[in-house]
């Protein structure tokens, strides 16, 4: 989200490498003779994995994931890892099956859910996606929460399901205390539920954060939202000059070509 507060955040992955790579295990088998020792040498792999899709080193990742299930065969953590090293490689069907297999081995893994509900969404299976990001969102403990609740919105709008998307935005908003992406996707839908009024109050926050943050940027959709709430309140220095920013920062977006259809249809 460094340029465009509609980027989502990035990954902990690479963290997870900077503080892994360097620890690797190397020891031989008669370490896992201990059951401590084997569950902290599966977890090792699996970050390890988790770390190298992160950077797009599948075949690494791979490796690692394959040690895991050396270890366990039924490990949700190296399974659901799995998936997504499928996934990214195109392989949807084996994917799934990974994805399924991670939870039938552990339905109280969350970020196997996690995973499961983005691959679906990916596959434009919403409601399939909707049931895992539900099941999810039910994790109190899960320390991504708000997240999953973004996801969730993001799903309940391309299922046309606004008052569904505007609960979930909320929810996300509430638990990230207020991060970009959730501001402005609850604004957005408040905007297209005609109520600007809570729609301002969630887009005033958005803009102070663009402002303290040198690091965050408005993307065409954030100033499009902003132009559409400053001319419902009928604010016209305000409108002219997201309206500039949008026109001179993103002229071929397809939020510059809605406003001048907007604005074209005053005259």
């Amino acid at each position: 989200m460094a340029k465009d507060v509609t980027v989502r955040l990035m990954s902990v992955v690479a963290l997870m490498l900077a503080m892994l790579v360097s620890g690797c295990v190397t020891t031989t088998d008669s370490r896992f003779s201990r059951e401590a020792d084997r569950q902290k040498a599966l977890n090792n792999y699996v970050q390890l994995a988790t770390a190298y899709i992160g950077q797009g080193n599948l075949d690494r990742a791979r490796n690692h994931l394959d040690r895991a299930l050396e270890l366990d065969n039924s490990s949700a953590a190296a399974l659901a890892a799995r998936g997504l090293v499928l996934s990214a490689e195109g392989e949807e069907k084996l994917a799934e099956k990974s994805f399924r297999d991670a939870i039938s081995s552990d339905g109280g893994y969350t970020r196997g859910r996690v995973y499961y509900g983005a691959f679906l969404y990916s596959q434009s299976r919403f409601e399939d996606a909707r049931d895992q990001f539900q099941v999810a969102s039910r994790d109190t403990e899960y320390p991504d929460r708000g997240a999953v609740f973004y996801n969730l919105g993001m799903t309940e709008e391309r299922l046309g399901a606004p008052e569904a998307a505007e609960a979930a935005y909320r929810r996300a908003v509430e638990l990230t205390r207020g991060e970009a992406r959730a501001l402005l996707s609850l604004s957005r839908v408040l905007v297209e539920q005609q109520d600007f009024s809570d729609a301002s109050r969630y887009y005033s926050r958005l803009q102070t954060m663009i402002q303290r943050n040198t690091r965050l940027t408005h993307s065409p959709e954030s100033l499009y939202t902003g132009i559409r709430i400053a001319r419902h309140f009928q604010d016209r220095d305000q409108e002219a000059s997201l309206a500039l920013l949008l026109r001179n920062e993103y002229p071929d977006s397809v939020e510059y070509q809605h406003y001048k259809v907007l604005i074209a249809n005053d005259r």
